[in-house]
C-alpha cells in the first residue's frame, strides 16, 4: 500500500536504490530555466512560457549501451539488465515488468502494445501484442435501443476492458531473445513493488490525475491513497505488495499464469463482479503476432515503423515520402517555407488514414499509400505559397485513442536495438483494478469506432473498418520506429501521444536528419500538429518566430497555442549528432516535458 512518510530511508529502499546503476554524465534530471507554475489544467503540462525553455542538456552517453524511458527508475533497471549481461531484450523486458510498477498511469501488465526489435545482422521483428475485444463483444455493445452512444461506457468500467497482452508480449520476446534467466529480468520490478519508491514530482502528478477514481475502488484506495483518503505527494513512499505478488507468479510460471492461471481467474471474478465481458476463453486464446514491421526510405536511411494495426506508421512513412521531394534543409529550421511543407504533408497523411484496421479482418490500403507514383501525385497538388483547406480532401479516419501511453527504448553494445510503445489507453485504463493482483486494466475498447459512419465532434465519420468485432485488435496511432544505414540501427525512437505520435516522431527525425541537432535537441524541439480535421494547426510555445506565424497565416494556416504534448525517448548511435563522431557509440534524450523521465548509458 501507499505509506506517507517513509522518505526513502529505509534499509530495502537504500538496497534496492544502491543495485541500481549510478547516473552516468548527462542523465541527470535537468532543471528547467523557468519554474512559473503552469496555468493550463492538464496537470502534466508545462507553463506556456516554458515550452522551449529548457537548460541546455547534453544527450547521455553510453558505453555499452543505452536504456530511456519517462521514469528513471526504469530506465536504472535497463542498465542495470545490461550490465549484468543482458542484450536488449532481457532490458526491455526488465524495463517493460517495471514500468507497469514506477509508472502504473501508463506502464502495465493490464494493457497492451508494440514493439520493434532490430537484432544485429539479421531482420527488423514487429510484435503486436495489443489488447484484443472479448469474444463477447459486438458491434453496438456501446449503444442503446436508439442506437445513441451511452456515454462513459467504452471509458470507465469493465465492460471497457479489452483482453491485456503485454505479458504474452514481453514473455514471448524474452523466449526468443532474452538471455538471462526470467527471474532475473524480473527481479528489479519485483523489489520496487515489494519495497517500494519514493514518489517524485512526476510521479505525483500522474497519481493526482485519477485521486476521484482511486477514491471509488477498495483496492486502488488502499494503494494509491493515504490512510486518511488524501493524494500521495512528493516523497511518499508507493509500496505495490499485491502486485509484487503478481510479479513473483508470472516470474516463477511465466505467462500461463497470466492467460491460464490464477492472476487469469482473478481478473475474471473481478471483471464478472463488474459487469464486464472477459471469459477464460478470451485469456487461454490470447496470442501475440509477429507482423512484418512497415518500411520506407527518407534521405538514404531505411525507416522501420509500425504496420496496421497502427495507422500512425502509416502517416509517418507517407509524411517522410511527401517531404522527401523538398530540400527540408535548405529551407531551414521552422522558416516559413519549411513548415508550410511540413504541415500540408501532415494534412495528406492524416486524410489518407481511412479505411485501416485490424489486417486479420480487413484488407488495407497501405501499399496505396505509400506508392511512390501516388505520393509523386500528391506532392505536385500541394502549393508552396497557401494553405490547402482540409474540405478538398477527402474523409479520414477518425482517432479516439487517447494521450496517455508511454514510450521506452534501448539498445545494447551488440547494436540489438528495441523500440516499445505499450499502454493502459486513458491513464490508469478503464480505472479497475484486477481484485487483489494489484494493477489497472484498460479502456481499450473506446480505440474502436463505437458507431461506424456517425460524426464525431469534428465532423469525422467512424470507420466501419475499426468496428469492434470479438477478437479484434482496435486502431492505434502507436508507431515505435528504427532508422538503419547499411544494416544498422542509428536512430531509435517512439512516443506516446494518441494521433499526434505520428507528428511527435516525425517532428525528431526531422531535427536529427535534415536539421543537424543533436537526440536531446530533437526531442526538446518545440513541434506542431495537423490532423486534417479540424482544420487547424496546432502549436506548442515557441514553435513559431512571429515572423513566420505572420507569414503562414497571411499564406492561410491558422494556429492554435496548445500544451506540450508527448514524452519521447531516443537512442542516436555513432554520436550525438548524425554525422559527428562522439566519444561513446551511444547517446540517448528524453523528452522533459513531463518530469521524472531519464536516458542512461551503461
Amino acid at each position: 500500500m501507499g505509506i506517507p512518510g517513509a522518505r526513502g530511508t529505509d534499509r530495502a529502499g537504500a538496497a534496492l536504490a544502491a543495485s541500481l546503476p549510478a547516473p552516468r554524465p548527462g542523465t541527470a534530471q535537468p532543471a528547467l530555466s523557468s519554474s512559473t507554475p503552469s496555468s493550463n489544467p492538464d496537470p502534466l503540462a508545462l507553463g506556456p512560457a516554458q515550452a522551449s525553455r529548457y537548460t541546455p542538456l547534453a544527450p547521455a552517453e553510453g558505453r555499452h549501451g543505452m536504456a530511456v524511458s519517462a521514469q528513471k527508475l526504469a530506465s536504472a533497471v535497463g542498465a542495470r539488465i545490461l550490465a549484468q549481461g543482458g542484450n536488449a531484450a532481457d532490458a526491455a523486458v526488465a524495463m517493460g515488468y517495471a514500468l507497469a510498477v514506477v509508472y502504473p498511469a501508463a506502464g502495465n501488465i493490464g494493457g497492451g502494445g508494440f514493439m520493434l526489435l532490430r537484432p544485429p545482422g539479421k531482420p527488423a521483428v514487429f510484435i503486436d501484442f495489443r489488447e484484443k475485444a472479448p469474444l463477447a463483444a459486438t458491434p453496438d455493445m456501446y449503444l442503446d435501443s436508439k442506437g445513441n452512444v451511452i456515454a462513459g461506457q467504452s471509458i470507465l468500467g469493465w465492460k471497457a476492458v479489452a483482453v491485456p497482452g503485454t505479458v504474452a508480449g514481453l514473455e514471448d520476446v524474452h523466449r526468443r531473445w532474452g538471455h538471462l534467466p526470467r527471474q532475473t529480468v524480473m527481479a528489479p520490478a519485483i523489489a520496487l513493488a515489494r519495497d517500494g519508491f519514493v514518489l517524485g514530482e512526476g510521479d505525483v502528478e500522474l497519481l493526482h490525475t485519477s485521486t476521484e477514481a482511486f477514491a471509488k475502488d477498495p483496492y486502488a484506495r488502499r494503494i494509491f491513497l493515504r490512510p486518511d483518503g488524501s493524494p500521495l505527494q512528493v516523497g511518499d513512499r508507493l509500496v505495490q505488495r499485491n502486485l509484487a505478488r503478481t510479479l513473483e507468479t508470472i516470474a516463477r510460471d511465466g505467462a500461463d499464469a497470466f492467460y491460464r492461471g490464477p492472476i487469469a481467474r482473478t481478473v475474471i471474478a473481478a471483471s464478472q463482479q463488474g459487469g464486464g465481458l472477459l471469459q477464460m476463453a478470451d485469456f487461454a486464446g490470447y496470442r501475440p503476432r509477429d507482423l512484418p514491421p512497415l518500411q520506407c526510405s527518407y534521405r538514404g536511411y531505411l525507416v522501420e515503423t509500425a504496420p496496421p494495426p497502427s495507422a500512425g506508421g502509416v502517416a509517418l512513412c507517407e509524411m517522410l515520402d511527401i517531404l522527401s521531394g523538398y530540400d527540408m534543409h535548405a529551407l531551414g529550421l521552422h522558416t516559413a517555407p519549411a513548415l508550410q511543407r511540413e504541415i500540408e504533408a501532415m494534412r495528406h497523411a492524416y486524410s489518407d488514414r481511412r479505411d485501416l484496421g485490424d489486417p486479420a479482418f480487413v484488407q488495407n490500403p497501405v501499399t496505396h499509400l505509400l506508392d511512390l507514383s501516388y505520393i509523386a501525385a500528391v506532392r505536385a497538388q500541394i502549393p508552396t505559397d497557401r494553405a490547402v483547406p482540409s474540405t478538398a480532401l477527402k474523409p479520414g479516419q477518425a482517432s479516439a485513442e487517447k494521450l496517455e501511453t508511454t514510450q521506452f527504448s534501448v539498445i545494447d553494445k551488440s547494436g540489438f536495438a528495441i523500440s516499445t510503445t505499450y499502454t493502459l489507453n486513458g491513464w490508469f485504463g478503464a480505472k479497475v483494478m484486477a481484485g487483489d493482483a494489484g494493477f489497472f486494466l484498460n479502456d481499450e475498447m473506446d480505440d474502436f469506432s463505437i458507431k461506424p459512419g456517425a460524426f464525431n465532434m469534428f465532423g469525422i465519420p467512424g470507420s466501419t473498418a475499426n468496428a469492434i468485432a470479438p477478437g479484434k485488435t482496435p486502431l492505434s496511432s502507436m508507431a515505435p520506429t528504427i532508422l538503419t544505414r547499411g544494416g544498422k540501427p542509428v536512430l531509435v525512437i517512439g512516443s506516446p501521444g494518441g494521433s499526434r505520435i505520428p507528428t511527435i516522431v516525425l517532428s525528431v527525425v526531422l531535427g536529427v536528419v535534415d536539421y543537424g541537432l543533436d537526440i536531446q535537441q530533437a526531442i526538446d524541439l518545440p513541434r506542431l500538429h495537423e490532423q486534417w480535421l479540424p482544420d487547424v494547426v496546432e502549436m506548442e510555445s515557441g514553435a513559431l518566430s512571429p515572423q513566420v506565424e505572420h507569414t503562414l497565416e497571411q499564406e492561410g494556416y491558422r494556429f492554435t497555442p496548445h500544451a506540450p504534448w508527448g514524452i519521447p525517448e531516443g537512442i542516436l548511435v555513432g554520436g550525438p549528432r548524425l554525422g559527428v563522431r562522439g566519444s561513446a557509440p551511444y547517446y540517448g534524450g528524453y523528452d522533459r516535458r513531463h518530469p521524472g523521465g531519464a536516458a542512461i548509458g551503461e
